[in-house]
Parts: structure tokens; C-alpha cells; sequence
């Protein structure tokens, strides 16, 4: 088989592609590559379309559900993207987030693409650990262990975007030890983008994610409703949006929050820079995270962060340095390092100074896809 000097890029949502990828993109195009994005929704998405487009990439729409269980939908999946891969004929196929990863890899294992990578950007919810767990959540996540299984150990090397995640597939045997695997520092933050902004006057909390409950939301709005009756001038900004995985929240537990007064709820943005700016403190209580670019682009931004001493989010914090790592579900832990931050108005200066360096030093999104590129060979 003669191979075109192609490069197929495979994601879950378009609005993922323009604001994660774009940057890795591009460094794939400077190495001579013909870059193709196939992921749902492409085609009917005008805006993410008109703009890869424009770079000169290729795009095609793939049937996925993001969220769906049905095994039918999901080898319709797999076949549609097997039958893209034989018409392209690409030389390396990159997927991340759960099906562009398990059924991209299969598709092009089926499909004889000579080099085939996945990277691992978070577990999900199905992986996240602690309370009880419903009959669902179990069969998904033997469901998913099995499919990942399947799929990674016919790829030539998975990235990780943090070293738990990694020691987690090896240790479940998801990974076989002879199927390679590097660990990146996330999904990288674009410093040119994410510009350094002056600090409010006052002090001003901001929670940006989709609106799930692993996510912590629910604990950082019982900390703001808590705090808000202590401090008044205090702000507690929420960015994000209901969403159809099974664990989002539910809009009238949101209309709860709003109408308490305690929760300024801005909606989903396509450009969150305004709302960092309005920001003192960057808040993200989550349960579990590849590596969030939330809190990367908050360090870029210049601010200190809560977040918590979990897999992916502790990898941005140095607890006492640049903001705090409290306990995931633990309001008290959460509220009380809000708190401290509310009365030090001088800490969160100093912190916010090292969270600039860090992201400078560490997070770069250059030094990131430099690394990338590096291990698939271009």
C-alpha cells in the first residue's frame, strides 16, 4: 500500500479541536504533514470549520455519540472511520478523549496505518474513585478497561497528561509493558494567548468546566454560599454548561445557586480571558483530570489556584506556592483555603507570581508538542 504523507487528528467535539489542538496543528503542519480532523459535527460547526479550513486542513464528520452506550452506534463508529482511513491512507493517526482513542486505534490497526497514537487527556467519570458506585458506573468502567485494552496495546506509544494515570493503566494491565508510553505536561497553554492580567480590587473566585458534579461544582458553590455570608464583596463566578453525561448537574439545583445570590453564573463563553481577568483566585475542586487546561491557562493568566491533591490537578500546584491543594468533596478543606486567600490579599499576589513562572517554564505549549512530535517521529 502506498501511503500519502497525512496526518488524521481524531476528537469528539469540534469546539475540542479549536481550543486544545489548534496549537499542535500547526507544529504538525510545519513538519510537512497534510493534516486531516475528523471528528462529529464537523461539517454543521461553521465556525470551527470555516477555521481549520482556513489553516489548510481537511475536515470529515464521524456518527459518534459522545456519551452513548450502544455497541451498534459505537462499531458504526469504528467502521466509518476505517473506511475514512483506507481512502486517506495516512502515515500516523492521533485520537484522544474515549471513543477517538479506543475506536480510532482500532480503525486504524483494521486499516494498516503504519504508525498509530493515543492520548489519554482524562479517565472520566467512570474511573473516579471513592463512595458508592452505582451497577452502571461499574459496567462502564469494566467496559471501558476491556476496549481500552484492546486498543492501546496496538498503538506504538500513548501519551499521558499525567504520571497517575500512566502507573493506573499499567498496574490494571490495561497497558502492556511492551506498548510504549510518555507522560506530557497536559495539554500545554499558549503564553501569547494567555497574556498576564492585573489583578481585581476586590477579591473575585472563578470556577470555569463543564458543570458536573466530579468536577466539584457543587462543593465550590456550598463554599461560596458559605463565604458570601461572611463576605459580601466577595465574587463566586461559575463558567460552563449542562452537559449529557450522566453526571452533570441539573438546571434547577444551577437556578438555586443564582437566585441564592451567591453564585454569579456567566454561562458558557467562547473566550474565558475576560472572565480570568475579572478573577483573583482560580478554583477547581475537581475529583479527577488528565491535566486541566483550565488551571494552565489561570497560570498563564497570572493567578493562584485551588484545586485538588488529586490525579492530574496536583501536577499544577505547589501547595503553599502558587495557591492549595484541599481533599476532593471536602467543602470544609475548600472553603477554608478560600478563605485565607479572601484575608491575604498579599498571597494571592505572590502566588499568582509563581503560577506566571510556572507556566512559562513548565506548560509552554511549544515545549509540549515539541515533545510530542519528538515521540511520533516527526
Amino acid at each position: 500500500m502506498i501511503y500519502s504523507n497525512s496526518f488524521i487528528l481524531l476528537a469528539n467535539s469540534p469546539s475540542s479541536v479549536v481550543n486544545f489542538r489548534l496549537d499542535l496543528i500547526k507544529a504538525i503542519q510545519t513538519k510537512g504533514q497534510q493534516v486531516h480532523v475528523a471528528c462529529p459535527g464537523i461539517l454543521s460547526a461553521a465556525h470551527e470549520r470555516l477555521l481549520l479550513q482556513e489553516l489548510g486542513v481537511q475536515v470529515h464528520h464521524i456518527p459518534m455519540s459522545r456519551a452513548g452506550l450502544n455497541p451498534f452506534a459505537d462499531l458504526r463508529t469504528c467502521w466509518a472511520l476505517w473506511h475514512l482511513m483506507r481512502h486517506i491512507k495516512p502515515v500516523r493517526v492521533l485520537g484522544y478523549t474515549i471513543k477517538p482513542v479506543i475506536w480510532g486505534s482500532l480503525a486504524a490497526f483494521l486499516a494498516r496505518v503504519p504508525q498509530r497514537f493515543a492520548l489519554i487527556s482524562g479517565l472520566g467519570y467512570a474511573f473516579v474513585e471513592g463512595g458508592a458506585v452505582s451497577k452502571k458506573r461499574a459496567l462502564v468502567k469494566r467496559a471501558a478497561q476491556f476496549l481500552y485494552r484492546l486498543a492501546l496495546n496496538r498503538c506504538q506509544r500513548v501519551f499521558f497528561q499525567n504520571p497517575d494515570d500512566e502507573a493506573l493503566f499499567r498496574e490494571l494491565g490495561i497497558l502492556k509493558k511492551a506498548t510504549p508510553s510518555t507522560v506530557v505536561k497536559g495539554s500545554g497553554v499558549n503564553l501569547t494567548h494567555f497574556a498576564p492580567a492585573p489583578l481585581p480590587e476586590k477579591p473575585a473566585f472563578l470556577l470555569i468546566a463543564r458543570l458536573l458534579i466530579d468536577k466539584g461544582v457543587r462543593e465550590y458553590a456550598q463554599a461560596a454560599e458559605r463565604l458570601k455570608a461572611q463576605y459580601p464583596e466577595a465574587r463566586f463566578m461559575l463558567v460552563g454548561y449542562l452537559d449529557e453525561n450522566p453526571e452533570s448537574i441539573k438546571q434547577d439545583e444551577l437556578d438555586r445557586w443564582v437566585e441564592g445570590g451567591f453564585i454569579d453564573y456567566l454561562g458558557k463563553l467562547s473566550d474565558v480571558r475576560p472572565a480570568m481577568a475579572q478573577a483573583s483566585v482560580f478554583v477547581l475542586p475537581s475529583y479527577r483530570e488528565g491535566t486541566p487546561r483550565s488551571v494552565l491557562e489561570a497560570l498563564a493568566i497570572g493567578r493562584a489556584v485551588i484545586t485538588t491533591d488529586t490525579p492530574g490537578c496536583r501536577e499544577t500546584v505547589i501547595d503553599g506556592e502558587n495557591g492549595f491543594l484541599v481533599q476532593p468533596k471536602s467543602v470544609d478543606e475548600l472553603a477554608i483555603a478560600m478563605e485565607k486567600l479572601i484575608q491575604n490579599p498579599q498571597q494571592v499576589k505572590a502566588m499568582g507570581e509563581v503560577s506566571l513562572h510556572r507556566a512559562r517554564e513548565e506548560f509552554d505549549v511549544h515545549k509540549v508538542n515539541a515533545v510530542m512530535l519528538q515521540n511520533m517521529q516527526l
